[in-house]
């Protein structure tokens, strides 16, 4: 990499930190066209454009540059989050877990925590839970259907002979689609409380395991305890502030409700929010009563 590179690089992360991000894409990308492969550059300008909603240009450019010459282990764990976020918001969410499950088999860090453990929580939603019963009646044989051979029906009863081997025939149970999103279920709590107990401050993972309970579990009561453990870490962290406003809410203070909406809107929305600011914004004015 050049000086001239470097140099448009370095103006380009100055201009990224005071919030010029226009100009700081015009920097980057001059860089870029100058020959920049310099992690400490790179990742800085796929954030920039993964916060501008060009989730598939990131993931495009990621991609490329995944062996960028001396990338450190902290920036290789890096990069693979902002792919996993890239694939989750191209509506990829299981692609998503699944790098940053192998990553974290690898490496044990916050930032996978945080973001893996957020993922498993859209997986999980109750909203995407899908209705199991349906799905066995449809693939569900006739009840007078005949076994085309003969023989698989001495099988089935002989395979009710108390004599035979329990052990073998429970093995051969097949995994239900409900089996398979319970143990994942089961799997996410486990790995969301491993990351409180991981760091027991991190807000981001606080508020994850008060999304797992409030929207996984459907438990609203048990989850409170943990969005107010998040929010009296930061105060204004958006998605939390969001959940805190439902509670007040269901308790009929619709002032309390907006303040809350309000101070979250002065935050610094992220692809990986519950909440998007015209979300935040609709709810405000509908509880001002503009709508």
């Amino acid at each position: 990499m050049g000086i001239k590179a470097y140099l448009k690089g370095s103006k380009a992360i100055k201009l990224q930190k005071k919030g010029e991000n226009d100009a700081a894409r015009r920097a980057y990308e001059e860089a870029l066209d100058a020959g920049l492969n310099d992690p400490r550059f790179l990742l800085p300008y796929a954030l920039l454009i993964i916060r501008d909603g060009e989730y598939q240009k990131a993931k495009d450019f990621l991609v490329k540059h995944q062996k960028a010459p001396g990338m450190t282990p902290a920036q290789r764990v890096e990069l693979m989050v902002y792919y996993a976020v890239c694939c989750y918001r191209l509506g990829n969410v299981d692609k998503g877990i699944d790098t940053l499950e192998q990553q974290f088999r690898k490496t044990e860090t916050g930032l996978i925590y945080q973001t893996l453990g957020y993922l498993y929580v859209e997986k999980y939603d109750l909203s995407r839970k899908p209705d199991f019963a349906a799905l066995a009646a449809e693939i569900q044989a006739p009840e007078d259907a005949v076994p085309e051979n003969p023989e698989s029906a001495e099988n089935t009863e002989d395979a009710d002979n108390p004599e035979n081997n329990g052990d073998a025939a429970e093995s051969t149970k097949p995994v239900t689609p409900e089996d398979e999103w319970n143990a994942g279920v089961e799997k996410a709590e486990t790995f969301i409380q491993k990351a409180v107990d991981y760091d027991d401050e991190d807000p981001i993972c606080l508020d994850n395991m008060g999304q797992f309970i409030y929207r996984v579990k459907g438990d609203k009561e048990a989850a409170r305890s943990w969005f107010d453990k998040a929010i009296a870490q930061k105060d204004g962290q958006i998605d939390t502030l969001w959940f805190l406003s439902r509670y007040d809410l269901d308790n009929g203070d619709r002032p309390a409700a907006t303040e809350k909406l309000e101070k979250a809107a002065e935050g610094r929305f992220s692809p990986l929010n519950y909440c998007s600011r015209e979300m935040v914004e609709e709810e405000i004015s509908r509880l001002k009563g503009e709508n």
